[in-house]
C-alpha cells in the first residue's frame, strides 16, 4: 500500500487520493531497474548524477526552485501528510549556492499540493497547485503572499478516460508566449502485468496549452505509462531547458528518474536517467528518488528530489 498517497487524500479531499485509490508519493515502493537502465545508471554514475544528501530535512517533499534574479534561489516545498497539524501546507527557503538553504518564516500557502512557480512578464508569479482532484492557480506580487485566482485550470475531465484525479503539474512557457502544462491523470484501475505491481492505480501524463495561462486547451496524453518500462507510473513532472537548448520532461517512475525530450508538439520516448537504489536485488526500492526539480545554479545542474520522511535531497550533475 503506498500509504503517504493515502494518507494524503483521507486527510482533506483538496489532496491526491483517498485511502481507497492510492497514487503514487515519496513513500511507495518501485521496481528495480532493468538490466538496460542498470547499465545506463553505471554510466551515470561515472559521469552523470553524484548524489550529496538532504537540502531541507525534514517531513517535506515536492521541491521547486525559482530564481529570484539577484543571485538568491527560492525553493518551495510542501510538508507531508504524517506532519502533525498538517494541512496541506507549502513553506519556502532561500540560497545563493543550491546547497545551504534558509527556511523563511511563515507559510507560503495552504491546502495546496504540488507547487508548480511561472514568473510572469511583468515580474509577478504564479502558482499552480492541486487542490480538491483538479489544479487551481493563484498569483504573487512577491513570491511570498498569494492570492487565490478564480476558476479551475485543469479538471478531471479527459476524452476516453475516466480520471480520478490531475496534479503533479509542471508548466514553462514557449518562445511564442504559450504555456504549455503536461499534469498526472489518475486512474482509479491496477496496471495489468505479470509483475506484483505495488500500486493500485495508474497514473498517465496528459498535457495542455494556453495563451493566458489560465484557459488551458487539453492535447491528450503526452506520456503513456502503460508499458512495461514504466509500469503504470509516471508521477512528479518537471520541465527543464538542458545546455543543449533541448526542452525536457523530468519525471520519475518505478525505476528512478526519467526524461523524455518535447519539440514542436512531440514527446520523445522515455530515457532513465538516475536512481539511489544500490541494491539491484531489491524488487522493490523503499524510498526512490521522486518528484525531481532542476535548477542550475553558479554553472552546476542541482537535482532535488524527495526522500519520503527525510526530506528533500540533492544531487548534482559532474
Amino acid at each position: 500500500m503506498n500509504v503517504r498517497s493515502a494518507v494524503r487524500r483521507i486527510a482533506v479531499a483538496c489532496l491526491p487520493c483517498l485511502m481507497a485509490v492510492i497514487i503514487s508519493g515519496c513513500g511507495s515502493k518501485t521496481a528495480a531497474p532493468t538490466a538496460a537502465n542498470q547499465t545506463n545508471a553505471a554510466r551515470e554514475s561515472e559521469a552523470g548524477w553524484q548524489e550529496h544528501g538532504a537540502a531541507i530535512t525534514g517531513e517535506y517533499a515536492d521541491a521547486e526552485i525559482t530564481p529570484l534574479g539577484d543571485g538568491r534561489y527560492r525553493m518551495y516545498y510542501s510538508a507531508e501528510p504524517e506532519t502533525a497539524g498538517f494541512q496541506g501546507q507549502v513553506y519556502s527557503s532561500v540560497s545563493t549556492d543550491g546547497i545551504r538553504w534558509a527556511q523563511e518564516e511563515g507559510v507560503r500557502k495552504s491546502w495546496a499540493i504540488f507547487p508548480d512557480i511561472i514568473t510572469l512578464a511583468d515580474g509577478t508569479y504564479r502558482i499552480y497547485f492541486q487542490n480538491a482532484g483538479s489544479i487551481k492557480s493563484a498569483l504573487s506580487t512577491d513570491g511570498m503572499t498569494w492570492a487565490d485566482e478564480d476558476g479551475v485550470r485543469i479538471d478531471t475531465s479527459e476524452t476516453g478516460y475516466a480520471l480520478d484525479t490531475v496534479g503533479a503539474q509542471t508548466t514553462t512557457r514557449l518562445a511564442d508566449g504559450t504555456y504549455v502544462m503536461v499534469y498526472r491523470g489518475t486512474i482509479n484501475e491496477k496496471y495489468q502485468t505479470t509483475e506484483e505491481i505495488p500500486n493500485s492505480t495508474t497514473q498517465l501524463f496528459f498535457w495542455a496549452t494556453s495563451a493566458d495561462g489560465l484557459t488551458f486547451e487539453k492535447k491528450g496524453v503526452a506520456i503513456d505509462s502503460r508499458n512495461e518500462t514504466l509500469y503504470g507510473l509516471a508521477d512528479g513532472a518537471e520541465w527543464a531547458t538542458w545546455d543543449n537548448a533541448e526542452l525536457r520532461l523530468y519525471f520519475w517512475s518505478y525505476a528512478g528518474v526519467f526524461h523524455v525530450v518535447f519539440s514542436n508538439g512531440v514527446f520523445s520516448e522515455p530515457v532513465f536517467d538516475w536512481t539511489n537504489n544500490t541494491d539491484s536485488r531489491a524488487k522493490f526500492a523503499p524510498n526512490p528518488p521522486c518528484d525531481p526539480t532542476f535548477a542550475k545554479i553558479n554553472g552546476t545542474w542541482y537535482m532535488y528530489y524527495g526522500q519520503h520522511a527525510k526530506g528533500v535531497y540533492y544531487a548534482t550533475f559532474q
